[in-house]
This record gives C-alpha cells, structure tokens and sequence, in this order.
C-alpha cells in the first residue's frame, strides 16, 4: 500500500525544498536497521520494504461497521512488498512477498514477552508481530538476498485518507466482485473508489478460488492505478494540492531515519515523466501453496530456484517484466482469448465464411481448431456461440470478440465452444485478458492492468 504513497513523495522535487522540509516533520521516525548485521551486499538502484499493517485504531466505529473492519487487529503485516527502484530512476519493480510465506526468522529479542527467542518458523507476516520493523527487514533480507535500504509503513487509517485525499482512484474489472468478509460489492465495469472502498478492494480475499493470490494481484492493480491517478492528475505539479495530499500521507507514515528530505527531492528530480507504464508488478513464484508446518499451520513455500533468479534480477538491477505491443484498442475480458478452444462452423451458403471466422479468431489468440466446417443448417441469420453453461465465462468473453452474436447454452458439451457464423458476420473485435500472461516471473507492467 505504501508504494503508491511514494508516489507523491517522488514529486516532491518540483515543489520545493522549504515546503517538503516542513512536511517531513510529520513523518514518524523508526530505525529498522538497528544493530544489524551480516547484511546482504548492495546492489543497483535502490530497494524499499513497503509494509501495510492492520492498524486501525484511529478509525471511527461507523467506519468499521461499513467496511467490516470490528476486527481485533494482530499487530502484524497484512501486506509486504519489495520496491526496487532501477539506477536510472526510469522503473519501479514491484515484488508482493505473499503474508503467509513460509519464513525462518532469526534469534531475536521477542517484543511481547521480553524474552531472547531462538531462531523459528513462522508465516511472514509474524515476524512483525514478534519483533516489529527490525525482525521484519533482516527475516525479508534473509529469505530474498536483497540489502532493505529504506523501510516504509502506512496502516488502514493512513491508506484510506491518502486514497480520500487523491479524490478516488479508477478499477476496471471484468466481472462481478463479491465478499462477504469485507463487504466488497463491485458490478463488472469501471469504478471510482474512495478510501473505504478501495481498502475493501485490496483485503478482498474470499472473492473466488485464487484467494491470496487473487488478493496480491488486486492490490498491484490498484498501485498501478493509484500511481496513474497520481502522475496523471496533476497533484505532483500543483503546489497547493500536493501540500495537502503530501501532508495527510505524510502524517500516516512511518519511515526509517534515512529517509529524509534530500533522499525524496533526489527521487523526485530523477523521476519526473514516471508513469504507470515505468512500473512492474509480481509476486514470489510459489511452490507449495499448502505447506504444512507443525505449530505454524498451512503456510506458503516459494519456488526455491524461480524465486532465486527473481531475487537475483533486482539485485543486478534488470526488468522482471515481458515487452509485449500494447493491444491498446483491445476490450477486457474475463477469461484470455488463449484458454479458449472454439470449433467455427459456417452457417451460410457463402463459401469460405468459417475459414474466415476462423482465421480471425486465431489472430486475436483464440485457441481454434484451424479446421472450420459447414454447418448442417447454412440460412443462419445471426452469428451463435454455443456453450456448455459450465463454460459460461469463456462464452462470454468470446461473445465480445464477436459483437451481435447470440448465446446459446447446451449442456453436456463440453469445454469446446462452437462458433457458427451467420450472415451479419462482420469483424472480430480484439480482446485481452483482465490478469495478462506475463512471462516467467508473472511481472505486469502498469499501463496493463489499470483501465484502458
């Protein structure tokens, strides 16, 4: 969360030194790195610890009861991500490091009892609980191999008056998004969310079957549109406005001592011209998604050897995602074109009709036989998508490939759908996928998955 409350910070340098001085003063103080040793080696660039905690205890009980927040706070993470911000100041490589992660974290000095505790394992977002900021960074410097240089920290109340103070922020989605944990309530198309809101949006984890997964892939959404909203709004450029906004995210947030006033102006003056486009977003590879550990519960465990080379790449300092050409004209859907397998049928007495339906579908990524075949009946009027109802989300998102076309659900089908092209046939639109196939270390760029 605190990644695109950076944002604003990196505008400082056009505003002022004076001004952001008197700002930082509403900066809580901490110093995560106290005391530590046998650090990993520095590298290109720069690397942020971006920590969301579940404080909560300035929010008002209207608050909690609308967006389902009574909750007794753990005192722990609910959202850790590694920034790298690239030598050249040019991209932002965003890492969701999953809360659940399976973690091994050091001998410390336990902050609830007092006591000298051995080396454990634990879910990551304990580690915090445990031993704070501190045990945070060296259990996250531990597992990645990547040296934390400055430490960030907003909790509830500081992510939803940031969001309130930037007027809302866009999400697009594809499809219906209800849960009845967080209250999340979305119809499919474009929303304007204010700071409840868009906290219900990216804590929403009992959405469907992807769960933490889904809920990762939801809040690097968001970054990237709260990054959109921040660069293309002109808050970085106006004084007034940015004074405001600056200052309520300021008073949210809990930074390490180093990062101070000429650390921010040097970020801003660098990264004049960032956009959501010079951002990239993943999460660690996962291996064993239900880890079992004694004591600790199902936990996550990384991918040992993809989760080496993404570490390795930050610290060489190199992009995690693709290059793709941006299908900038392409309508959102549901399901990628890629998962869909389609048999076309001509439906028309004119030749060539399913060659040419088929061709089409298959330039836009569709998964089709490259083998039409005529149809038993050739006076159709009207292009048909024939489904089975339990593939009703890919027929969906074909019917948008193909506007006009009429639905029609036949059980016991199958996972093929059938096209049968009837004589308004005109074109195939283009589509992409709401969640883009990205590559080995599944980094999207931001200009991906904000709304189009």
């Amino acid at each position: 969360m605190a990644t695109g409350l950076s944002v604003l910070v990196l505008g400082a340098g056009g505003i002022g030194h004076a001004v952001l001085t008197n700002l930082e003063t509403g900066i809580d103080r901490i110093d995560p790195f106290k005391d530590m040793k046998n650090r990993p080696a520095g590298g290109h660039g720069m690397n942020l610890l971006l920590v969301g905690t579940d404080g909560r205890d300035k929010i008002t009980q209207d608050e909690k009861e609308k967006y389902r927040l009574g909750g007794a706070p753990c005192h722990c993470t609910d959202t850790i991500m590694l920034v790298h911000l690239s030598a050249d100041k040019e991209r932002a490589s965003v890492v969701s490091l999953p809360r659940d992660s399976y973690a091994e974290i050091p001998e410390h000095l336990d902050q609830n009892t007092g006591k000298e505790r051995a080396a454990h394992p634990v879910k990551l977002n304990a580690a915090y609980a445990e031993g704070g900021p501190n045990l945070t960074v060296r259990t996250v410097e531990h597992m990645t191999g990547v040296k934390v240089d400055h430490y960030l920290e907003v909790d509830f109340t500081g992510f939803m008056t940031t969001v309130d103070a930037l007027g809302g922020v866009q999400i697009c989605t594809a499809r219906p998004m209800k849960d009845s944990y967080t209250g999340l309530d979305l119809a499919a198309g474009p929303h304007k969310l204010d700071g409840g809101q868009a906290l219900q949006y990216v804590r929403s984890r009992h959405i469907d079957g992807a769960a933490d997964l889904g809920r990762m892939q939801r809040q690097q959404k968001f970054l990237a549109s709260l990054i959109k909203q921040a660069t293309s709004s002109g808050v970085l450029l106006n004084p007034v406005q940015f004074r405001e906004v600056a200052s309520t995210m300021l008073k949210s947030v809990r930074a390490d001592k180093g990062f101070g006033t000429q650390q921010m102006l040097d970020l801003g003056e660098a990264m004049r011209g960032f956009s959501a486009a010079s951002s990239e977003f993943a999460s660690v590879p996962m291996g064993d998604v239900a880890y079992q550990v004694k004591g600790v519960g199902s936990t996550v465990k990384w991918d040992p050897k993809k989760s080496k080379q993404l570490f390795q790449a930050l610290r060489e300092d190199k992009p995690l995602a693709v290059k793709r050409h941006k299908q900038a004209s392409a309508k959102q859907v549901d399901v990628p074109p890629q998962q869909i397998r389609i048999q076309v049928y001509n439906g028309t007495p004119t030749d060539g009709l399913g060659g040419k339906i088929d061709r089409a579908l298959h330039a836009t990524g569709f998964d089709t036989t490259r083998s039409p075949l005529n149809a038993e009946q050739r006076d159709l009027k009207h292009t048909l998508v024939v489904y089975d109802p339990r593939w009703d989300r890919s027929a969906k998102s074909l019917a948008v490939a193909l506007p006009g076309a009429e639905l029609k659900a036949v059980k016991g089908q199958g996972p093929t759908l059938k096209v049968i092209g009837g004589a308004d046939y005109a074109k195939v639109e283009r589509v992409r996928a709401e969640e883009p196939d990205a590559g080995r270390f599944g980094a999207v760029t931001g200009d991906e998955v904000v709304c189009p």
